[in-house]
């Protein structure tokens, strides 16, 4: 029987037996849930006299937000930047399989790509919540093409573009459309990109800053017009020089505007950043870094040649290189490794390495009301991981969409 009807028909569950990411910390209470929203037990107590009507003993585990990749190129032979008929299968395979790493909702990545690609592929996917059928998608993050020819990494260099104006011109020409569009990547030096930052901001994208040879002067700049956050921290960019530190020195620039923060993306794959380089960036500005995975069509492939947008990669071992060349192209992690190896890389708490996955991509996107959190009303994306920080099951809006097979 329903608790309290004067309030919901939907049944009440209770997570006990758990360890919960509360306000920075973990903490022996219990959990629960109703409507897929978390709920105030003090509420639900004295206010409504309500019970549980299923009680759900967690073995112990860890109950954490659901993780939030805000950028991922593919996986699983898919590649999110290869038009084809059916975007949105592709995009559907991921989202399922990427349950099993804690991912409750992602951002599918567009490398730079020509104009007919963005055009076809765009208008397949919608911004839409996760369940059963797999992560929820929070709208595209388009990384180029709007970038530095010299940083370009894996990005083929001729469908590379440039600002013609500021303004919406080239960014409609390109794409086609901003509607679901969470997030643009782009190298803040080009001509005109401070009046593009300012007029994606005012459409409510968000504005990286990356692949880029931009001096922290240029950076700054951008933030200023509404930048919010940078790309792969450390990987196609300038290298950090004591006398213009670049892009890097946002994580200790004293020229933020008040009540901002700076966000930055690491790839924590043992790879693409030295763990010295990974505790300096943790150290210097803990609560703006982002885990993300970046990762490409073979994660969840054996070795052997693949495509990323319109590059052929080669992966060997752990690594992904474009093909015929040592230029890293993206990674083959997953989110669930990238926390653990976060953690340990850094020597940072339990508690720092979830949040780099949940709470802080949430932040970013303006999503912190209701993602990335555990807090009253916020939505009951979940992740339940043993002490070694492996997941065990994962729920979306209360409702367990995975659990690891014993």
């Amino acid at each position: 029987m329903p608790s309290n009807k004067s309030v919901s028909d939907a049944p009440i569950i209770q997570f006990t037996n758990c360890r919960i990411l509360r306000e920075h910390k973990l903490q022996r209470e219990d959990l629960w849930v109703r409507d897929g929203k978390i709920l105030d037990p003090e509420k639900l107590f004295f206010d409504e006299q309500g019970y549980a009507d299923r009680r759900l003993d967690c073995g112990g585990a860890i109950v954490a937000p659901g993780f939030i990749d805000v950028q991922i190129n593919g996986g699983y032979g898919v590649d999110f930047s290869q038009p084809c008929e059916d975007v949105s299968a592709g995009v559907s395979l991921v989202a399922k399989k990427i349950l099993e790493h804690g991912v409750t909702s992602f951002c599918p990545t567009l490398v730079t790509s020509p104009p007919a690609v963005y055009h076809q592929v765009l208008p397949q996917i919608s911004v839409h919540s996760g369940g059963p059928e797999g992560a929820g998608v929070l709208g595209f993050h388009l990384e180029g093409p709007f970038i530095s020819s010299d940083k370009r990494g894996a990005h083929p260099e001729r469908f590379l573009r440039t600002f013609r104006s500021g303004g919406t011109d080239d960014l409609m020409e390109t794409y086609g459309s901003l509607d679901n569009v969470a997030m643009v990547t782009l190298a803040p030096e080009l001509p005109h990109s401070q009046s593009v930052v300012s007029t994606l901001r005012q459409k409510g994208v968000t504005v990286s800053l990356g692949h880029s040879v931009a001096n922290l002067s240029q950076a700054e700049d951008a933030v200023r017009h509404g930048a919010s956050f940078i790309t792969h921290l450390f990987n196609a960019m300038l290298p950090f020089h004591h006398r213009d530190p670049g892009i890097v020195g946002l994580l200790t620039s004293d020229q933020i505007p008040a009540g901002r923060t700076v966000f930055y993306g690491m790839i924590a794959d043992g790879i693409h950043t030295n763990p010295a380089a990974l505790r300096i960036a943790h150290r210097a500005h803990p609560s703006g870094l982002v885990l993300v995975t970046d990762a490409i069509t073979a994660m969840g492939l054996p070795p052997g040649r693949h495509t990323l947008g319109q590059q052929e990669v080669q992966i060997q071992g752990p690594h992904a290189y474009v093909a015929g060349t040592k230029t890293l192209s993206g990674s083959i992690a997953t989110m669930d490794m990238c926390v653990r190896h976060f953690k340990q890389a850094a020597g940072c708490s339990v508690e720092d390495a979830l949040e780099a996955a949940a709470l802080h991509p949430a932040r970013l996107l303006g999503l912190s009301h209701r993602k990335g959190s555990l807090h009253y009303g916020a939505d009951a994306d979940l992740v339940l991981l043993d002490d070694g920080l492996r997941v065990r099951a994962t729920y979306i809006s209360g409702e367990e969409v995975w659990r690891a097979e014993l």
